[in-house]
This record gives C-alpha cells, sequence and structure tokens, in this order.
C-alpha cells in the first residue's frame, strides 16, 4: 500500500494511543533529564521526535528512517511545531551500517526492531553509538490493534490476525523478540521492562473509527492468499461499513524495555 496510508496510520495511532506515547515518553524523560542528542530510529512520521524534543527541552533528536516520504512528513510536523532548528532527519536503512549519529546519548526505537534482519547485531550497534551512561529504549508490540466485539466479527478479525501474523514469520520480521535478553546480552545494564496494557471501550471518537478503517484495510491488503475468500469478503464488508458502527473498542498490548550502557 502507499507510504500515505502508513503515514496516516502512524499519526493516527499516536493520536488514539496518546496516553501511552505520554506515559513512554515521560518514563525515558525522566531517566534521560539533561541529556542533549537523541536518536530516534525507524522514527516514522515523527511523533517520538517531536514529543522527545518537547520532553527535553534541551535535546536534539536525529530521525531516521530509510523512507524519504516519511522524513518530509517529519519535517512538515517537526516545521509546523516550531522544532525543525532541534529536529533533524538522516535517510539511512539500519539493515546496512549505521551512519554517524554523532553524540548520542539516548537511542529510541519504537515498532522499527522487529523490522531488521539482526536483531542482536542492532542492539549490538546501539551499544557501540552510544557515550557510557546512555541510554537504549525499545518499544514493540505484543498484538495489534483489535476494535471489533462480538461474534462473528471479532472471530473473523481473530482470524485476519492469524493470518497476518504467519505472514510476517514467513516474511522474517522478528515480532516477540526477547529484546531485554538481546540489551543484556550487548552490555546493556539495569535493563527495565514495562508491559502496557491499551484498552479503550466505546463510545469512541470519530477519530478511532479512522485508525480502524486504516488499520483494517491494510491488513485486509496483505491477507490475499492468507484468508478464504468468504473471510476476504466479509472483512471488505465489515471496513465498508466501520463509519455507521458505535460499538469500536480498542484493544492491543505494547512492551517497553530501557537499559543504560
Amino acid at each position: 500500500m502507499p507510504h500515505d496510508s502508513l503515514i496516516e496510520l502512524l499519526d493516527l495511532d499516536a493520536e488514539v494511543l496518546h496516553d501511552y506515547v505520554r506515559d513512554v515518553v515521560g518514563w525515558v524523560g525522566r531517566e534521560a533529564a539533561g541529556r542533549p542528542h537523541v536518536a530516534d530510529l525507524g522514527a516514522g512520521s515523527g511523533t517520538a521526535s517531536l514529543a522527545l524534543a518537547r520532553q527535553l527541552p534541551g535535546a536534539t533528536v536525529t530521525a531516521v528512517d530509510q523512507s524519504p516520504e516519511m522524513l518530509a512528513h517529519l519535517r512538515e510536523r517537526a516545521e509546523a511545531a516550531g522544532l525543525a532548528d532541534r529536529i533533524r532527519t538522516v535517510e539511512a536503512d539500519l539493515d546496512r551500517p549505521w551512519p554517524d549519529l554523532g553524540p548520542v546519548e539516548v537511542i529510541f526505537a519504537a515498532a522499527s526492531m522487529h523490522h531488521l534482519a539482526d536483531p542482536a547485531g542492532a542492539v549490538a550497534s546501539a551499544f557501540r553509538a552510544l557515550r557510557p551512561g546512555g541510554l537504549l529504549v525499545i518499544a514493540e508490540l505484543d498484538s495489534f490493534p483489535r476494535f471489533l466485539t462480538g461474534t462473528p466479527d471479532e472471530e473473523l478479525e481473530s482470524r485476519g490476525h492469524a493470518g497476518a501474523a504467519k505472514r510476517r514469520h514467513e516474511a522474517g520480521m522478528h515480532m516477540h523478540e526477547p529484546w531485554g535478553d538481546r540489551m543484556a546480552q550487548a552490555g546493556f545494564t539495569a535493563v527495565t521492562e514495562r508491559h502496557f496494557d491499551i484498552d479503550l471501550r466505546p463510545p469512541l471518537s470519530a477519530t478511532v473509527t479512522r485508525y480502524a478503517q486504516v488499520c483494517l484495510g491494510r491488513m485486509r491488503h496483505g491477507l490475499q492468499g492468507w484468508l478464504s475468500p468468504d473471510d476476504l469478503a466479509a472483512l471488505d464488508e465489515v471496513v465498508e461499513g466501520l463509519p455507521g458502527r458505535s460499538d469500536l473498542s480498542v484493544r492491543t498490548e505494547r512492551t517497553v524495555w530501557l537499559g543504560r550502557r
């Protein structure tokens, strides 16, 4: 699917899950108070880059992503927020040798590490890039958002998630990687793990409806050959009917690891 749909998804994710974003960024800010240089790996549409720049007023942020479209969107957001002088962008593929990030005190990676081909190697690269005493923060998805309640829709959504999980596994994505263990093996100390169980119940805003449309639409796009034709047709019907529903919820889980070099 086009990059603009992924940009919209990331922006919606941040808006709908704003309490989670606030809690994580606040935690990082308390641990990294006064640290001047942050690298946001797989920065996407820029939610974490902007939030970290606001949380740490003295910080500069290097936002790294391999998508020029994402980085252009991020720069527009930084300009609109009055943060363009503190956020720079770097286009890079982190499966290749990492770019020079400068003297880094915080590395933040939200929902990006599972895309990398060599998880242990990526964590080791982060260790080498950080100054002594610096922080590595990895935030990952334990489960993708679920929106539908009641049979048969909830069962259909579960089959869709099962098919998508198989597709991601065959694509080599490192979902459910033991990131805390990887960090300890690389030399990080005082590794802390926090789990976030997100459960938003109706009535919810129109933003949630759009979030569900984009999430389920993107999931449906990747399920050709992974679900039966009947299930694909039913999922199309569900997505088309979302604007008329008032029973949508948002259920997802995230885990965040923080370790010190």
